[in-house]
């Protein structure tokens, strides 16, 4: 699993810029690093945008909390 080096609670943050930030997040992380994302819904939609956008497993995932009322991924860099 990769060090984590922060929490970004999405919750926080306007929601036209939500993903514009956690990308911004993701691009700063160094390869083997990873951050939290805490949000109020399911991610799914962010983890396939970052599928089309990265392509192959340049990131990780895994669902640390799942709901009902939040959520909380840990999203790592691969490569």
């Amino acid at each position: 699993m990769p060090d984590t080096v922060s929490e970004l609670d999405a919750r926080k943050i306007p929601h036209q810029q939500r993903h514009e930030t956690i990308f911004r997040t993701y691009d700063n992380l160094k390869v083997g690093e990873s951050f939290i994302l805490i949000n109020d819904h399911d991610p799914k939609p962010l983890r396939y945008q970052m599928a089309a956008v990265l392509q192959g497993d340049k990131f990780s995932w895994e669902y640390l909390e799942e709901g009902p009322n939040v959520w909380k991924v840990q999203i790592g860099k691969n490569s």
